[in-house]
């Protein structure tokens, strides 16, 4: 392999790196929604958009309508405890 080669090579592999790290979001399976959905229903919250489980260790959810008619961004611990409750 060409040093240019090389060097090409390394710096995409550099450049891809950071991307990777966001990539590890992912949305709930099935089970993990349902699970989510419950604790959600007994907080009093009655409509909610996105789940996804955050690379920092937390389940994120988005626009979730509380009893005041509100939204909130809501994050949950892996155990299922609401940990954060942001006005959006």
């Amino acid at each position: 392999m060409s040093m240019k080669l090389l060097v090409v090579a390394l710096t995409g592999a550099m450049m891809a790196a950071p991307v990777a790290a966001w990539a590890d979001d992912r949305p709930a399976n099935a089970q993990e929604r349902a699970a989510i959905e419950e604790v959600l229903r007994a907080a009093g919250y009655t409509a909610w958009d996105e789940i996804e489980w955050d690379d920092d260790n937390y389940w994120e959810v988005d626009d979730a309508r509380g009893a005041d008619n509100r939204e909130y961004e809501l994050k949950l611990d892996k155990d299922l405890t609401i940990i954060s409750t942001k006005p959006d």
